[in-house]
């Protein structure tokens, strides 16, 4: 089954379905560090540069089975400025065009939760719904939680998935999706096969420093709201961590607890949160604990299920960019592995179709 797959970044989605079966013959990123990564661990099929001066190179592609991608999602995220004219948002309409023009089988797009839950782009996805539908697919969107695909991370987004079918069809795709559930790791877990940071294989230390917020935003779990300066919020241990941003590599980057993770301490995050619950003073502008520290590379690479051996290209803040970037390779394994089932185990005709007034609606 032949993927072209597009915005592909460091090949976390590409990774997943190489994995599912599937063979992957095109690929391309305007990203140089991304597109070297994804050369070096994946294949040389990756080309570098606008996707628009390579359109006449896809469109001669031949018997694609698969079109898969994650267009820039920056216009689109809550953690941008949400703007309809921002020229990344464009991009949703290229990756439609590819479909097109190749006609293939099945695709696979990708993008933030807003996309497909905000009221404000509503509009837009009852457009993408209908181009699909005018093109011969059946298709739906669902929004997924990473951390019931095998991803320790409480990473939430949409994926618009269609199938060359009966249009008029809408598949179900929470029921389809159901039996190729995960539970993830918990954290802890996860980064059980890396050594103590700064260590080993663990060296790319991030040394954002961490200061406690003067005024912090407080929310019900310790894990959310604003405890220090800057967005990096602590990880939760023996949970799930929260999304983690392309953004990383400064203040941004993510907190870990050494000494609850190494040394099963308990949570200093959670005793200062329930202290601040409790009426205590903040601790306005003094540094952190020394157990405190920001996520490493390599811990970021783990927690998006990127193989132990992949190396990254580029420089830190890069490397961070486009582990952010990624969708987790156990993700695209698992939605890969029911794509794979419908296409090639002869189960197109058990696609689940969910033929919901409300989905009706909308379509039309």
């Amino acid at each position: 089954m032949k993927v072209v797959s597009l915005f592909s970044g460091a090949g976390g989605l590409d990774i997943g379905l190489i994995k599912a079966g599937f063979e992957v013959v095109w690929a391309n990123d305007f990203d140089k560090n991304a597109c070297a990564s994804y050369s070096k661990n994946i294949s040389s099929h990756i080309n570098v540069g606008d996707i628009h001066q390579y359109l006449e190179e896809i469109y001669d592609l031949r018997d694609i089975d698969v079109v898969v991608g994650g267009p820039p999602c920056q216009g689109f995220s809550v953690a941008g400025k949400m703007d309809p004219q921002d020229p990344r948002s464009e991009h949703v309409w290229t990756f439609t065009k590819v479909v097109e023009n190749l006609n293939p089988k099945a695709f696979i797009m990708e993008n933030v939760k807003a996309l497909g839950q905000l009221q404000k782009w509503e509009p837009l996805r009852i457009a993408l719904l209908n181009n699909f539908r005018e093109l011969g697919y059946s298709v739906n969107y669902v929004v997924v939680n990473a951390s019931e695909f095998d991803v320790p991370q409480a990473r939430e987004r949409v994926f618009f998935i269609g199938f060359k079918n009966n249009s008029k069809l809408i598949p179900d795709l929470e029921k389809m999706l159901e039996p190729y559930k995960v539970k993830a790791k918990t954290v802890r877990q996860a980064l059980s096969v890396l050594d103590k940071a700064g260590t080993g294989n663990n060296i790319s230390l991030c040394n954002a420093k961490i200061t406690l917020a003067p005024n912090p935003v407080m929310r019900k779990s310790p894990y959310a709201g604003m405890l220090f300066n800057g967005m990096g919020r602590p990880v939760k241990i023996d949970g799930y961590c929260a999304t983690l941003p392309a953004s990383m590599g400064g203040n941004k980057t993510p907190i870990i607890d050494e000494a609850e993770l190494y040394e099963n301490e308990p949570s200093w995050v959670d005793k200062y949160h329930l202290g601040l619950i409790n009426g205590a003073e903040p601790m306005t502008f003094q540094e952190a604990p020394k157990r405190l520290r920001r996520l490493t590379v390599e811990e970021a690479a783990v927690l998006q299920t990127f193989p132990l051996d992949y190396i990254f290209c580029g420089g830190q803040s890069s490397k961070f960019k486009q582990i952010g970037n990624a969708v987790p390779c156990n993700l695209g394994f698992n939605i890969g592995r029911m794509i794979m089932d419908c296409l090639i185990n002869g189960e197109m005709d058990n696609i689940i179709f969910n033929i919901n007034n409300q989905l009706e609606i909308e379509y039309n």
